[in-house]
């Protein structure tokens, strides 16, 4: 397998894939706190705080069931194209995910989308422009704790204290399902109250471990109480990617 086909991945908040994970599986994540309509407009940096992207988030509600779409609009052209609808009636599940990612940005071109209710995913994957694109399709069984897009939603409904274990499904480019762990490493204390810095790792197993020994985590900042709040994550869109940063306009 060449290495660009191990780097390509969709995700977001932001993106994991790994080839060989624990298949380990949690209970879904109950629901602490209703999501509703939503605007925002996000920026994509580096971590020297150059600005890489212009973001667009919108979320409607209707009834127990959300759907959420993120874009960052490139300044080199590029496009990250994330849709995510889900159930948060009781506890959070995924029903739909879209990715697009394509441009300068991005290692490879990639279009996939997968729906829990007939277990069908479409990957459109193009290696580099000189290569052809391929097209896959089947059926994946999503787990009830897969997360796609929505980790940072996730983390902001854990109890006080907790860490958990979730998945994802990575295109590379088929689809296949990696073990994140979900873990409060530090806490800090703000006027507005308290922070929390959640370290999203994936969870490998023996044979990847030996192989892959400097994987990145993601970091995501929540501000918790009565009304947490996201306030920014780090970490890479793609597998060994650059650490970017998304954070409030």
């Amino acid at each position: 397998m060449s290495s660009k086909r191990v780097r390509s991945a969709g995700f977001c908040a932001l993106a994991f894939t790994l080839l060989w994970a624990s298949p380990a599986r949690s209970a879904p994540i109950a629901v602490q706190y209703q999501e509703g309509l939503v605007r925002a407009f996000p920026v994509l940096r580096t971590t020297d705080n150059e600005t890489l992207a212009q973001g667009d988030f919108a979320q409607v509600a209707r009834g127990d069931q959300v759907t959420a779409r993120l874009i960052f609009r490139f300044e080199d052209g590029s496009l990250y194209d994330e849709t995510v609808v889900y159930s948060q009636r009781n506890r959070f599940t995924l029903l739909n995910y879209r990715i697009v990612q394509r441009g300068p940005s991005f290692p490879e071109t990639l279009e996939a989308s997968i729906d829990r209710q007939t277990g069908r995913y479409e990957v459109r994957y193009r290696a580099d422009e000189e290569s052809a694109e391929e097209h896959l399709s089947g059926t994946l069984a999503l787990p009830d704790d897969a997360y796609n897009g929505m980790l940072s939603l996730i983390v902001k409904n854990l109890r006080p204290g907790a860490s958990e274990t979730v998945s994802i499904v990575a295109f590379t480019p088929k689809p296949r399902v990696v073990t994140l762990q979900l873990l409060p490493l530090a806490t800090e204390r703000v006027p507005a109250g308290e922070v929390v810095r959640y370290h999203i790792r994936p969870k490998l197993g023996l044979f990847a471990s030996l192989l892959v020994t400097d994987v990145p985590d993601t970091r995501i900042w929540i501000l918790s109480g009565e009304t947490p709040a996201f306030l920014k994550a780090e970490g890479p869109l793609y597998f060994m990617g650059p650490i970017w940063r998304v954070e409030p306009h």
